[in-house]
């Protein structure tokens, strides 16, 4: 499925980036991987602020090829991290690793299971790979958008 499928059933809509918007989610997802390595916050809270980092980093790159994901969409979350091979060359097992955090996530959440400590290792780990590889993509793909001009 392309962005533009994805955009003709609803899941995605088209998004103009604003480069003062996008600097600051880019922010807020450095501040939540750097709240998700204190280690005095629970496993299960420093679990959320890693994946919020990695939502943040898949609406980075989707609104930087000018699309958001419909929020009122059921599975938006899902959109977004199964997106990101179009939008910003995330290898495909990235995104298998991704999407299953967003299913623990979604259990944590919704089920109350806690999060293991490996599974939060993992969480971390992801979210900072994610986080450095959308850095790099923005700076060398969209360099007006992520302040470099």
């Amino acid at each position: 499925m392309t962005l533009e499928n994805l955009l003709a059933i609803r899941q995605l809509q088209a998004h103009r980036a604003d480069p003062v918007a996008l600097r600051k989610l880019l922010d807020a997802a450095r501040r939540n991987l750097a709240d998700a390595r204190i280690e005095q916050i629970s496993a299960d809270n420093r679990f959320d602020a890693a994946y919020k980092c990695v939502m943040q980093c898949a609406m980075i790159g989707l609104w930087a090829n000018g699309y958001r994901t419909s929020t009122s969409q059921p599975g938006h979350h899902q959109t977004a991290i199964q997106c990101l091979g179009h939008t910003m060359a995330v290898p495909r097992d990235d995104i298998i690793v991704l999407d299953a955090l967003r299913r623990q996530r979604n259990i944590t959440d919704y089920e109350g299971d806690p999060v293991s400590e490996a599974t939060l290792a993992g969480c971390i780990e992801h979210a900072a790979r994610l986080l450095a590889h959308t850095e790099h993509w923005l700076h060398k793909r969209h360099p007006e958008l992520s302040g470099d001009v």
